[in-house]
């Protein structure tokens, strides 16, 4: 089976957990593997397509918490992506199996201090809030016994012949201008319109909604939208930090809607190694603004409520 360092449990404080992620990305990258893709690139791969979700609250994880779950599927080869805590497994009348080990998962909040708040009355101005990672463990249902039938079973891929057509009608949805032609795709900031060659220049017909769905993440972008920041110039670490978010994105989209997630910029490879020596927090805030993008398009889709990412926030 294919090894992931993903589902490591990050240790020490905040500052140590961003570390410990990158390190991970990192590895995986020079050994060749796509954290993002990985767990369905190989033919050992048989994990149920789909973004990790909570098993008792329904909600979709996030973020750089995508990362972590789907290496954690991968590495011990759960056949699904539903997740609970200790607790939760509990309360819906099962348990977690004795001697399981579970996965560490994070979220993003911010609080005041109370000194800061003191100050902040003292001097009229505003108390300034301070980011913090919260850590909690998970459990995939696989490692649960007598969990509820409706929590324990997978649900079905879906039927064949429907993925396409839902791609269109979300592409259609978003209102961004898709123009067809040509021999690249591209997304043209400055006139806010993507170009993908047509259908036929693709080996298989799903690789042109990948492609789509690739360069709609760089649109999702623009400052009529979600105003990223897309001023990077071609070979600059922006435009190779703006490439990791669309790649991203793209996983993350293709995965909610049954598509198996490929790697569509590859030749990035080095120079993403390079973004993420740099920053160690680049990692996590591409997998962050990559969720916010597919939140963005997914939301277009007319079953959007059980489509979108939009579990807890991820710095």
């Amino acid at each position: 089976m294919p090894r992931s360092t993903l589902n490591a449990r990050p240790s020490g404080e905040g500052t140590n957990f961003y570390d410990d992620i990158t390190n991970k990305i990192i590895a995986e990258l020079q050994e060749g593997r796509i954290p993002w893709v990985q767990p369905w690139g190989t033919a050992a791969a048989n994990a149920q397509l789909a973004l990790p979700k909570n098993a008792s609250t329904s909600r979709t994880y996030s973020g750089i918490n995508v990362l972590i779950l789907w290496g954690a599927v991968i590495q011990h080869g759960f056949s699904g992506q539903s997740w609970l805590t200790f607790r939760q497994a509990l309360a819906l009348g099962g348990h977690v199996r004795k001697g399981e080990r579970g996965t560490t998962v994070v979220y993003a909040d911010r609080f005041v201090p109370d000194d800061a708040k003191q100050r902040a009355a003292e001097s009229g101005g505003e108390a300034r809030a301070i980011p913090f990672l919260k850590r909690f463990t998970v459990f995939n249902t696989d490692q649960c016994d007598d969990l509820p039938e409706e929590i324990a079973i997978l649900a079905p891929p879906p039927p064949p012949g429907t993925i396409e057509p839902r791609v269109e009608t979300l592409i259609k949805a978003t209102g961004i201008e898709v123009r067809i032609g040509g021999n690249r795709a591209f997304y043209d900031a400055s006139e806010d319109y993507v170009q993908v060659p047509p259908p036929a220049a693709f080996f298989e017909p799903i690789n042109w909604h990948r492609t789509a769905l690739h360069e709609l993440g760089h649109a999702s972008g623009h400052s009529s939208r979600l105003n990223r920041d897309l001023s990077g110039s071609f070979g600059s670490r922006k435009y190779a930090f703006e490439e990791l978010v669309a790649e991203i994105n793209a996983a993350f989209c293709c995965a909610a809607l049954g598509i198996v997630p490929t790697v569509r910029h590859a030749d990035y490879l080095g120079s993403w190694l390079d973004v993420l020596r740099e920053d160690n927090r680049a990692i996590v805030r591409a997998s962050s603004l990559a969720s916010k993008a597919a939140n963005y398009l997914l939301g277009f889709l007319p079953d959007a409520r059980d489509e979108t990412p939009n579990g807890r926030r991820v710095a």
